[in-house]
């Protein structure tokens, strides 16, 4: 496997993140077939730079994760889902709540199922 960045959306506390659309803090992995996963980045949005905020704007900007190749939060709106694809994001969720396990189970094929997209979620903060 060629290195690839995966992006985790975590909350303050460093759990993943509930609804990929509001989150507002990533962190970026490197992850290459000779090494255990690493932290490399971490990118902070603004409430204007979130995803959810860039999807409903529809300028056709780019989004800083359109350039990793993973984007790993427990849930997100099939838009979103679709406009990140466009530029090969692929945005997968889980139900999995710890950010290296999450990568873990996506590497070895078994990243659990996520969660349901709440459209209230997308419309509070």
């Amino acid at each position: 496997m060629a290195e690839q960045l995966i992006a985790v959306a975590v909350t303050n506390d460093g759990s993943i993140a509930a609804h990929a659309g509001r989150a507002l803090q990533w962190q970026v992995y490197t992850v290459s077939d000779k090494a255990v996963p690493c932290l490399a980045w971490t990118l902070d949005l603004t409430g204007f730079g979130c995803l959810h905020e860039w999807h409903v704007r529809g300028d056709g900007n780019r989004h800083p994760l359109h350039f990793v190749d993973i984007a790993i939060a427990a849930s997100a709106g099939e838009g979103v889902r679709q406009k990140l694809q466009q530029r090969n994001t692929m945005l997968l969720t889980t139900s999995e709540e710890n950010p290296e396990k999450a990568i873990a189970a996506y590497l070895d094929g078994n990243l659990p199922e996520g969660l349901p997209h709440e459209k209230v979620a997308c419309h509070s903060h």
